[in-house]
């Protein structure tokens, strides 16, 4: 994989990017306990300023840039980092030439390796059941925290430099089991059946339940 990867629209590089392998090192801290590698089972594509289709109503960028969401209107194989609902950060990949703003949101992953770190960041409140390993990066805010990844070191990064590796797409045989329907948590007509921008590794037990966005149409019943 190398830059080029992304500069397609998101919609296009959201699939492709199902079974690949993304490592985040936490910098300045030695030995492989460092980093955390996972193996991509969910994602969503988002769309905004400048990127050809339908407008969408889900995107941060999909009026203007702003402080927030100036990564996004960057070059391809970055990093946009935010914070969502003031709880957790959640991690974008930018894609489509700089000047233009389209990214996937990575919803969710296998951890397979450094799991030692991955649990201790994800470690319940005392006197909890420790956390099952298909739900250490299930979620963005819980993939987040299992990457260690934060706003403050991560927005803006290149993905083909230290702190992040990506490690290639998936094998061409995985295109069979994936599945695809609408975003999580979308609200209005972005969040329904015209914007099946949700792509999953069908049956894998890392992948994120669905939640119907405030307003959005409901799916038809598969």
């Amino acid at each position: 994989m190398d830059r080029s990867f992304f500069q397609p629209p998101a919609l296009e590089v959201a699939p492709r990017l199902l079974g690949a392998r993304l490592t985040v090192r936490a910098e300045g801290v030695e030995g492989d306990a460092a980093a955390v590698t996972i193996r991509i089972t969910e994602v969503e594509a988002y769309h905004g300023v400048g990127v050809p289709g339908p407008y969408d109503a889900g995107s941060h960028s999909r009026d203007r840039r702003t402080e927030r969401n100036a990564s996004m209107f960057g070059p391809p194989g970055h990093a946009y980092v935010y914070l969502s609902y003031g709880l957790h950060f959640a991690l974008n990949l930018v894609c489509s030439p700089a000047g233009t703003a389209s990214g996937v949101l990575i919803r969710s992953g296998e951890v397979i390796d450094g799991r030692g770190a991955a649990e201790l960041r994800r470690a319940p409140a005392r006197g909890s059941a420790p956390v099952p390993a298909h739900r250490l990066a299930r979620g963005p805010g819980n993939l987040a925290r299992a990457l260690g990844i934060t706003r403050e070191t991560h927005d803006g990064r290149d993905l083909f430099d230290s702190p992040f590796h990506l490690h290639g797409a998936g094998p061409a045989d995985l295109r069979s089991a994936i599945a695809s329907g609408p975003r999580v948590g979308v609200s209005g007509e972005a969040g329904g059946p015209a914007f099946p921008w949700r792509f999953w590794i069908s049956g894998d037990p890392t992948v994120s339940a669905f939640r119907r966005g405030r307003g959005a149409p409901r799916p038809p019943e598969r």
